[in-house]
């Protein structure tokens, strides 16, 4: 019988014992091994040790994958909260760079076992440009990984806070929503778009308290700096409107806060939303204007159903000194500038128009937030994300939000805006904060009422099929003390009548339907009357 040392030579580790095209195919299978399964070749055909160093990193690699995606599968908001974090996120980088630098030492090994030298001509070339793409393919992608991962990293520093995640009060997380106009023009920082989100955490249901920029004698919190410079609330009459808190605070009472308090204003914003609401503000996002067209353009835009006509500046018509143009009723997918200007456009109505035209757009931006357009318009939106003027949340909350953001976009959401329609015209001026408290609590409890009949209807479905229509709750009579002055006003510029079908829903004298063109033709005829009561409904939109 023979002894070990006189097997006949492998041809895997000796291929100058086997034939040339045997040695193109033993050249391919092995670089086909290190891109699938690093370390392999070198196990079957180079140096055992290094293999076995590489099989064993591989597999680690391959067990932490399958048991990330299984905490995804049952909990993702643990692996969006790792992911989130700028300490995990480094650790990945560093992770992701080590990976790639070893796998690209792996191909050069495998080169060498291979021993080009050896191959014809032909497939010299053919293995070589073979072996650089693989490793573009393979180290390249975790170099490119590394990169965006780091770009995210540094938006999240930049932007976000430190410290630890906060908790939900109430079982809700309530963050102030500014949005901020400091253009050249202005002076100084202006919250001409304030909203409150009051999420409930386990279930994703939102309450949206729009908070108008003209409201009057907004309350503090009790502990709150302007509390004592104002007992009595905001109230030094017209001057004092919400949008006014900001740079009041920061440019007169800057010295009255503590100097841990990084953002005067936006606090002092905060402590007026959390005493006229009585909900306690946790933090706020404040965005700046050309923030926010960026991140609606970052998201892949913005689509929303608009109820009315809406109208925006642009070029001036021919012959004429009109501007005006118009975003037409139905679903439309609003770019970051045009969803800016759907937001702003108050010409022909009010500041009350914009604002549900703004809830509408909030409520779309956060049905669009989800890890699915996170993940696809990742580089994008960590751009945009540094547009954002500031916040104070933490960026070991991220995780949290964007699981949350999830649940949040399957939800009906309540909207609630401190004047009309929600309340009578005068009630931004002279507001009743008993009657307004109470309405966000009713608005609240309805949602949490509605969960828990939810939970006892699947536990018992045939006791509770017969109740289900009883417990809708009955239309507030607030919205129908907020019904709009007739619309058969006489039009002091004597336009031609419209056709109206009883519903607001206006069309030309000859029966066609309103059209831009036609809008435009009324204003260059100056019927703008006409225009506003056409435009009446134009705050009317919702998300589909």
């Amino acid at each position: 019988m023979g002894s070990a040392s006189h097997r006949a030579p492998s041809p895997l580790r000796q291929p100058e014992t086997i034939s040339a095209p045997q040695r193109s195919k033993r050249a391919l299978i092995l670089v086909l091994l290190t891109i699938f399964f690093p370390g392999s070749a070198q196990l079957v055909a180079g140096n055992r040790k290094l293999g076995r160093l590489a099989v064993s990193i591989t597999m680690l690699c391959w067990v932490a994958i399958l048991g990330i995606l299984a905490i995804y599968f049952i909990n993702r908001s643990v692996i969006l909260g790792w992911v989130a974090h700028p300490n995990f996120q480094m650790f990945l980088i560093i992770v992701l760079g080590t990976l790639a630098v070893g796998w690209f030492i792996m191909f050069i090994n495998t080169l060498v076992i291979i021993r080009p030298g050896m191959l014809a001509p032909g497939m010299r070339a053919i293995v070589t440009v073979f072996t650089l793409a693989a490793v573009v393919a393979t180290s390249g992608v975790f170099i490119y990984g590394a990169s965006l991962l780091n770009t995210g990293r540094e938006t999240i520093v930049s932007v976000f806070d430190e410290g630890p995640a906060f908790d939900p009060i109430d079982g809700r997380y309530n963050i102030a929503v500014f949005g901020a106009d400091s253009g050249s023009n202005r002076e100084g920082v202006r919250t001409d778009s304030v909203a409150l989100l009051s999420v409930d955490a386990k279930t994703g249901k939102t309450l949206l308290i729009s908070v108008p920029r003209n409201f009057q004698g907004a309350r503090f919190t009790d502990d709150s700096p302007m509390k004592k410079i104002w007992p009595d609330g905001y109230n030094c009459g017209d001057e004092c409107i919400f949008n006014a808190i900001y740079r009041n605070a920061a440019d007169e009472h800057a010295d009255a806060f503590p100097s841990s308090v990084k953002n005067v204003g936006a606090q002092a914003a905060m402590d007026a939303l959390e005493g006229t609401t009585g909900l306690p503000v946790q933090g706020y996002v404040m965005v700046d204007m050309a923030g926010f067209e960026q991140f609606v353009d970052a998201l892949g835009g913005v689509t929303i159903d608009s109820g009315g006509w809406v109208p925006y500046n642009g070029k001036r018509y021919p012959n004429s000194t009109v501007r005006t143009h118009w975003f037409a009723p139905g679903t439309q997918t609003f770019t970051g500038k045009q969803a800016l200007w759907f937001a702003r456009s108050r010409d022909f109505t009010d500041d009350y128009h914009r604002i549900k035209r703004q809830q509408c757009l909030q409520q779309g931006i956060i049905k669009q937030f989800t890890p699915q357009t996170i993940l696809t318009n990742f580089t994008s939106i960590m751009s945009a994300g540094e547009q954002l003027v500031e916040t104070n949340i933490p960026a070991g909350q991220l995780g949290s939000f964007v699981s949350l953001a999830e649940k949040v976009s399957s939800q009906p959401m309540a909207r609630l805006t401190l004047g009309a329609p929600d309340f009578e015209r005068t009630f931004s001026t002279y507001p009743d904060f008993d009657r307004l408290q109470e309405k966000i609590r009713t608005l609240i409890a309805k949602q949490s009422e509605s969960e828990t009949k939810k939970s006892e209807k699947s536990e018992a479905p045939k006791e509770d099929e017969g109740s289900s229509k009883s417990s809708e709750p009955a239309k507030s009579s607030e919205s129908a003390e907020e019904s709009e002055e007739t619309s058969d006003a006489t039009d002091i510029n004597n336009a031609p009548k419209l056709s109206n079908g009883g519903d607001q829903e206006f069309t030309q004298p000859d029966g066609s339907p309103i059209t831009e063109e036609y809008l435009v033709q009324l204003e260059m005829a100056g019927y703008t009357t006409r225009i506003s009561q056409i435009a009446a409904n134009n705050d009317e939109c919702s998300v589909p």
